[in-house]
């Protein structure tokens, strides 16, 4: 067990450093080392690498994160094996939320007054997180009133509310701007190219902020596997921690979706992957995800920028290739 963490963290490390050296411009192994060491070259390679590159990269290795530990807790809190914020709703609540921002307030004529500029940066995180909340209580509600409370229904109550906000951004789609429909649809389909350092920085301190709390509450989570009324017996408040749980997934993933678009699957098979290497015990599982989630995103990244010359491939389309696949070898065992 002690060697499969060192070998992670090592991976962890190199990982990003690794991907330092793909990318579409041409920055030579001695530039990138003398840019990691030193101070760069030259200042178009300054440029290239600390505003470009090693932003893009360490956002890439937060994103994976971000999104494994929110499947791991999604598959915790519902007991669930397939749970994931994008198979939950909460991906297509946060994309539903950042295309009304992006379409609706794209042509400020409409608005009885201009947005101030120091709001615009906040308006597509706010509305995703708006549209991931939205998700969570509709999920909530469902399972809840229509599905007899159970709380292994709730992945079905997720399918449903995801079905329905993706078709309600279609139709934003269908009636909105026909230039920023283009951008939207693109970025929907994930991507890390608008991602800045602001942004990593930002993203950086929720996942910490997020990670900490999980890991914090992994005895109750530990509990709540053995059953809601062995949970209550242990002194766990069930409903609380459940929608405190939901609610910092619904947080990670809208701060993801509000700037990368959609990337699915990759919260139902990085927790999946951890628990057979590492256990269930729900802190393991946390660190687990944080690491290896981050490693897998940083070379799906990777993938995306190398396979076709001169274009880039939507993160979103290689995950979900992938995903679908790990999606039935999961059901086949559960």
């Amino acid at each position: 067990m002690k060697f499969k963490w060192i070998l992670l963290v090592v991976l962890a490390i190199a990982a990003p450093i690794g991907s330092l050296f793909f990318g579409a411009a041409s920055l030579s192994v001695q530039d990138i080392t003398v840019c990691l060491v030193e101070q760069c070259s030259s200042v178009v390679s300054e440029s290239i690498f600390w505003d470009i590159r090693f932003p893009r990269v360490m956002v890439g290795f937060l994103v994976g994160s971000a999104l494994a530990i929110s499947g791991a807790t999604l598959q915790n809190v519902t007991r669930n094996s397939l749970a994931d914020p994008y198979l939950f709703g909460v991906v297509s609540g946060a994309g539903f939320g950042a295309s009304i921002a992006s379409l609706l307030f794209a042509n400020e004529t409409f608005l009885a007054a201009p947005i101030p500029p120091e709001v615009k940066p906040f308006l597509l995180p706010m509305f995703a997180f708006t549209g991931s909340l939205l998700a969570v209580l509709l999920v909530r509600s469902i399972a809840s009133s229509s599905l007899g409370g159970r709380i292994e229904h709730m992945l079905l109550a997720g399918i449903a509310v995801s079905f329905m906000l993706s078709a309600l951004t279609h139709f934003l789609l269908f009636i909105g701007d026909p230039y920023a429909t283009n951008q939207v649809i693109f970025w929907l389909m994930g991507s890390l190219s608008r991602v800045d350092t602001a942004y990593m920085w930002g993203l950086l301190g929720i996942v910490m902020i997020c990670t900490v709390v999980l890991i914090l509450l992994g005895p109750r989570l530990d509990a709540l596997l053995l059953g809601d009324e062995s949970a209550q017996t242990l002194g766990v408040n069930v409903q609380q921690l459940r929608m405190l749980c939901l609610i910092v997934c619904a947080l990670l993933t809208a701060v993801v979706v509000a700037y990368c678009g959609g990337i699915g699957f990759v919260g139902l098979m990085i927790p999946h992957i951890v628990r057979r290497w590492f256990g269930v015990t729900s802190r393991r599982l946390m660190l687990g995800c944080v690491l290896l989630g981050g490693i897998f995103m940083v070379w799906v990244d990777v993938i995306a920028r190398a396979a076709v010359p001169n274009q880039e491939i939507p993160i979103g389309i290689i995950t979900s290739a992938i995903g679908s696949v790990f999606f039935l070898l999961a059901m086949r065992k559960t």
